[in-house]
C-alpha cells in the first residue's frame, strides 16, 4: 500500500459523516424515555425505514472489505449463502414476523422459553451474545486494518473513536436513531458502490463485457465447486449451510427480531422484512463483483506483489480516485460499519436486559430498567472494542471465511429449537433439554477435533482422536447441530408427556388464526375463538 495522502478535504467529508452519525443521536435523544421506546420506537417508525434499516444492519465493513477480498481472490462461492436468503425468507417469513409480534415483549428468546421453558432461553440467548461479540469484534478489525492502510491513523485509536461513536449513538437515541442511520447509511453504501463499480469498468479495458469475458475464463464468477464432498468448501455446503443462515438470521436473530417490534402493524413489518431481503442480496453481489472487477483490472494493470487480497480494493480507492471521492467512500465505510455495531450493540443490551436483568430483578420500575439498559450498552460496547483490539493482536487469516464458520459454531442448535418450536406440537421441555446437551458436547467434539493451533506449519488439534475426528468442513458444524437438536429433540419428546400449548405458538395456530379470518370475510360472520 502506498503512504497514504488523504487531503484536507477527505478529512472533511469523514470528520462531517462521523459527525452526522452522532447527530441522529443527538435528533431522536428526548424521545428516549421508556424502555419500550429505547428498545422498539412505539411503532413511529415506517416500514420503509425499517427495511432499510434491515438491510443496513446485515450489511458492515465485512461486506464492504470481505466480498471484494473474496471476489479478487476466489469465485462467487461465499454469496451462495446469502441467495439463499431470499429462497427461504419470502416462504416462510410470513408466519414467522406476526408470530413474534403476538408472543414476545421484546426478547427474541422469550418465544423459546414459552415453548420449552427457561434452559431453551437462557441457552439461545448466551449463543447470540457470544455470537454478537465475535462479530463485532471482526467488524472492527477489518475496518480499522483497512483505515490504517489508507489514512495512516493507528487501528487501536480507529477502533476507540468508531466504539465510543456506537455508544453515544445507542445511549442518546436508541433504537429509534439507529434505524434512522441506517436509513443514512443505506443511502451512503449504494451510492458508494456503484460509484466504485462505475470507477472500475471505466478504468478496465473492453469495459463489463471484458470483465466477465477474462474472469469466466479465470474461473471468477462461478460458484463450485460442485461435488458432493462435504469435507471441502463447495455449492452444495454453501446452499444447505445458507438455508440454515436465512432462517437463523431472520427467524431467531434479536438484532433483526427487534426490527419487526418497531413496526405498527404485522402487514407494515411484513412489507419491511420483504424489502430488506429484496436490497440484501444486490449488495452483496455488487461488492463481490467489485472484487471480480478489481481481478480483472490488475490483469491489465500492474499491482505490487505486497498488496494482499484483502489491501487490493483498499488499495484501489487509494491510488485511483480524486480527492473528495476517496473521503466518501472511506465516509460511506466507516458509517457502515457504525450502523452494523449500533445494531448489534442495541440488541445485546435489549437481550441483556430481557433475558438476564429483568430476570432476576422482576417487577422493577421501568426507570430503572433504562438505565440498565444504557449500562449495558456502555459495557457491551468496551467489550466489543477489547475484542476488537483481542482481533488485532491475533492477526487475519480470511476474515470472511472465519465469520461464516464463528457463525456457524456460535448458532449451535438454535435453529433446531425454533423449527421444533414452530412445527412440531409434540416437542416439549424435557425433551428438547437432552437435545441442547447432545448439541453442546457434539459442537466440542467437532470444533476440538478439528482445530488446529499454533504457529507456521507447526500446528496441532486441539483434540486428536485420529479417524474419529470431525473432517467435515466447519461451516456444516452449524448445520449438524441444529438436525441435532432437530431430532434428538423430538425423539426424547416422545418419552416425555405431550404438553399443553398456546396455539400462538405453533405455524398451525397461525395457520388456522389466517383460514378463520378468510372464512370470517366470505361469510360476513363473526368467528368466535
Amino acid at each position: 500500500m502506498p503512504n497514504p495522502t488523504l487531503s484536507l478535504i477527505d478529512y472533511l467529508i469523514i470528520s462531517a459523516v462521523l459527525l452526522i452519525n452522532l447527530y441522529f443521536g443527538l435528533r431522536y435523544a428526548r424521545n428516549q424515555r421508556t424502555t419500550e421506546t429505547y428498545f422498539a420506537a412505539k411503532g413511529r417508525v415506517p416500514a420503509w425505514a425499517i427495511g432499510m434499516s434491515l438491510l443496513a444492519t446485515l450489511i458492515s465493513s465485512v461486506t464492504f472489505l470481505g466480498y471484494p477480498s473474496e471476489g479478487f481472490s476466489s469465485n462467487w462461492i461465499l454469496l451462495v449463502q446469502g441467495l439463499m436468503v431470499p429462497i427461504v425468507l419470502l416462504g416462510t417469513i410470513w408466519f414467522i414476523v406476526p408470530l413474534y409480534r403476538k408472543v414476545i415483549g421484546l426478547s427474541t428468546y422469550e418465544y423459546f422459553e414459552k415453548r420449552f421453558g427457561s434452559f431453551a432461553r437462557y441457552y439461545s440467548s448466551i449463543a447470540f451474545v457470544l455470537r454478537q461479540f465475535s462479530s463485532m469484534g471482526t467488524v472492527f478489525f477489518l475496518l480499522a486494518v483497512a483505515l490504517t492502510n489508507m489514512t495512516g491513523v493507528d487501528t487501536f485509536y480507529i477502533i476507540i473513536v468508531v466504539g465510543l461513536i456506537i455508544i453515544a449513538v445507542n445511549l442518546l437515541g436508541g433504537i429509534e436513531a439507529v434505524i434512522w442511520l441506517d436509513v443514512f447509511q443505506g443511502f451512503m453504501l449504494f451510492a458508494s458502490g456503484i460509484l466504485c463499480v462505475t470507477v472500475i469498468l471505466f478504468s478496465v479495458k473492453g469495459g463489463f463485457y471484458e470483465v466477465i469475458e477474462v474472469a469466466s475464463a479465470n474461473g471468477r464468477t462461478g460458484f463450485g465447486p460442485y461435488d458432493l464432498d462435504l469435507t471441502k468448501l463447495t455449492f452444495f455446503v454453501m446452499v444447505i449451510n445458507g438455508m440454515f443462515y436465512a432462517i437463523q438470521k431472520y427467524g431467531t436473530d434479536q438484532t433483526v427480531v427487534q426490527r419487526y417490534l418497531t413496526a405498527k402493524t404485522d402487514k407494515a413489518a411484513i412489507k419491511a422484512s420483504i424489502l430488506g431481503i429484496s436490497l440484501t442480496v444486490p449488495v452483496w453481489a455488487l461488492f463481490m463483483f467489485i472484487g471480480t472487477a478489481l481481478f480483472v483490472y490488475y490483469k491489465q494493470q500492474p499491482l505490487p506483489a505486497s498488496i494482499r487480497p484483502d489491501a487490493v480494493f483498499p488499495y484501489f480507492i487509494m491510488t485511483q480516485f480524486p480527492t473528495g471521492v476517496v473521503g466518501f467512500i472511506l465516509a460511506a465505510m466507516i458509517s457502515a460499519a457504525i450502523c452494523s455495531l449500533s445494531a448489534d450493540l442495541n440488541a445485546l443490551a435489549a437481550v441483556g436486559l430481557e433475558d438476564f436483568y429483568k430476570k432476576s430483578r422482576p417487577a422493577r420500575p421501568d426507570a430503572e430498567y433504562l438505565t440498565v439498559s444504557k449500562a449495558i450498552v456502555v459495557a457491551s460496547g468496551l467489550t466489543a472494542i477489547l475484542i476488537g483490539a483481542f482481533y488485532l493482536r491475533a492477526g487475519n487469516e480470511g476474515v470472511l471465511g472465519i465469520v461464516f464458520t464463528l457463525y456457524a459454531i456460535f448458532s449451535g442448535g438454535i435453529v433446531g429449537i425454533f423449527l421444533l418450536g414452530i412445527f412440531s406440537a409434540r416437542a416439549n421441555r424435557q425433551g428438547v433439554n437432552i437435545a441442547i446437551v447432545v448439541c453442546i458436547l457434539f459442537t466440542a467434539y467437532a470444533f476440538l477435533t478439528s482445530t488446529k493451533i499454533g504457529y507456521g506449519n507447526d500446528k496441532t488439534l486441539l483434540l486428536d482422536l485420529g479417524q474419529y475426528n470431525f473432517t467435515h468442513h466447519k461451516l456444516m458444524l452449524g448445520v449438524y447441530s441444529h438436525l441435532v437438536v432437530i431430532g434428538v429433540g423430538y425423539i426424547a419428546s416422545l418419552f416425555f408427556p405431550k404438553p399443553t400449548l398456546d396455539k400462538n405458538l405453533l405455524y398451525s395456530g397461525w395457520r388456522d388464526s389466517k383460514t378463520a379470518t378468510v372464512n370470517e370475510r366470505s361469510t360476513g360472520k363473526t368467528v368466535f375463538f
